[in-house]
């Protein structure tokens, strides 16, 4: 007769103890899930200290205080939501760790930040309201609070929902609803809300054709090359000395500015100078990696792995410098009015500011980034380093042809969409490619189906014919997040602006 059999109370004891190991697990999970919201909280109030620092006996010392910590939230949601467009792809497709990600991402962004940021912002986001419109310079605090706290609650519902949206819009929007809450709708320029509406269209658009186009040249000139590795020889250097030249021209008009003013003749010289450059390393660089490897996918993923690091980490860089002032610029807008009892269009940014929304955005994007690098490297369509390398190159060469043509555009819309384009490209090209379908033939490959799952790049459609409903369940970009993004992109602005309105009112009652 077994132990428990002949003592109950030793059954019921361990009974009980079961319960309690239970609890304790269930306790541990819980207590996980709480630590990134702990730490980020945690990161709110001493930036409230750090705020009460610079403002300690001043009067109104209370609203700055208090807007330093909203401008820090704001930060934590930018680093969670937009910065996963520069490291994901490069995620998704294997070539660095989720922690490798994070750990580029924060320390470029930062460097971006304090580096390159801009000195000098337009307070009112591109002028969308006119600041005079909106009355006192205490309507104007307010209204700038409206659209800190509207603009950063709409990140932070769209990164909980999955869907990486615009900062610049949100903030657009939070201005713009705020305006017209305090001066009406004539107090907003609608000529410039049309332009941001067509940036909606026109920034994915873009991105994803680009994108496409470059990733139709990689499979026409190297994938499906009997000479794999002598084609990316030929090939590859190009098109790492394209990124590096469009790269260099970009930081020199958009992410340089405060350490030199450059034209845009100078920062064509400037980028064609570093295309030159690397075009020639590129050709060492790819001929020494390439010695003694198989003519096979798997060898030409590795030529590109270490071009879209640094791509990635370009990118971090860049957008560091320029939307960090999306966190800040309202921020610096409200310490400025407090200060000078006026309202300016521009002011300069305190180095105390900066520093609060370098350091939220690295944060944000260490406690709550995960998430989003893996939706966009991974859950929208299949990355690997060749495609990934396409979006880093359309994203940097788009933004620098909208620049260029005075466009206002979205590095998100503009990222995303590349990555849209990457996998709609590939649906097509499964399905219509000669060239692929003859490569095929020519070597004598079968397929079985198994669910676009295969472990070549190309191959997840069988040769023969399939019916429409196996196309269809095998499409390689998902629908469900497609639709989950565009309507988040659609409803972004009206959504800000209206949550910004209604917090504008509240402010207004309540002063």
């Amino acid at each position: 007769m077994s132990d428990t059999a002949t003592n109950p109370r030793k059954q019921t004891l361990d009974k009980d103890l079961d319960k309690l190991v239970h609890v304790e697990e269930a306790t541990t999970t819980v207590a996980r899930g709480l630590v990134a919201p702990g730490l980020g909280l945690l990161f709110l109030a001493l930036t409230a200290i750090f705020a009460a620092t610079y403002t300690f006996g001043e009067p109104r010392a209370v609203i700055i205080i208090a807007a330093a910590a909203i401008g820090a939230y704001m930060a934590l949601n930018i680093g969670a939501n937009d910065v996963a467009n520069n490291v994901g792809p490069a995620v998704g497709a294997k070539a660095m760790t989720l922690g490798g990600a994070l750990l580029i991402a924060a320390v470029f962004e930062s460097a971006g930040a304090l580096i390159a940021g801009g000195d000098v912002v337009d307070t009112i986001s591109k002028g969308i309201i006119d600041p005079a419109a909106v009355g006192t310079p205490e309507a104007f605090v307010r209204a700038m609070m409206a659209a800190l706290i509207s603009s950063a609650l709409w990140i932070n519902l769209a990164t909980w929902i999955g869907a990486p949206v615009s900062t610049t819009h949100s903030v657009v929007g939070g201005v713009m609803g705020a305006g017209i809450a305090a001066a009406g709708f004539s107090s907003v320029d609608w000529a410039m809300m049309t332009q941001i509406a067509a940036s909606w269209v026109v920034s994915p658009v873009v991105g994803g054709v680009i994108a496409a186009l470059f990733l139709a040249f990689i499979k026409t000139a190297i994938i499906y090359q009997d000479d794999k590795i002598s084609a990316a020889r030929r090939w590859l250097p190009l098109l790492i000395a394209i990124m590096a030249g469009a790269f260099a021209a970009y930081l020199t008009l958009k992410g340089l500015k405060k350490v030199f003013p450059v034209s845009g003749t100078g920062a064509a010289i400037i980028g064609f100078a570093f295309f030159a450059v690397t075009w020639f390393l590129a050709h060492l660089f790819v001929h020494a990696q390439s010695e003694g490897l198989e003519n096979r996918n798997q060898s030409l993923r590795s030529l590109f792995k270490v071009p879209l690091v640094i791509s990635a980490a370009l990118l971090s860089f860049a957008h560091g410098a320029n939307d960090v002032a999306n966190a800040v610029g309202p921020l610096a807008a409200i310490v400025f009015t407090v200060h000078e009892s006026t309202v300016n269009t521009t002011v300069t940014i305190p180095l105390w500011v900066m520093v609060i929304g370098a350091a939220g955005i690295s944060i944000g994007l260490v406690l709550f980034g995960p998430k989003l690098i893996r939706m966009v490297g991974e859950q929208i369509t299949k990355l690997n380093p060749m495609r990934a390398f396409c979006v880093a190159l359309s994203a940097a060469i788009t933004v620098i042809i909208a620049s260029g043509l005075g466009l206002p555009i979205s590095s998100t819309h503009t990222a995303v969409g590349a990555i849209f384009g990457v996998g709609f490209f590939r649906e097509w090209y499964t399905a219509h490619s000669k060239r692929r379908r003859a490569y095929l033939e020519r070597k004598g490959v079968r397929l079985k189906a198994d669910n676009g799952a295969s472990d070549d790049d190309d191959l997840e459609i069988e040769l023969q014919k399939t019916s429409r409903e196996e196309i269809a369940r095998r499409k390689l970009v998902r629908r469900a997040h497609v639709r989950t993004i565009v309507a988040a992109w659609v409803t972004t602005v009206p959504a800000a602006a209206l949550l910004s309105a209604v917090i504008f009112l509240v402010l207004d009652f309540v002063a």
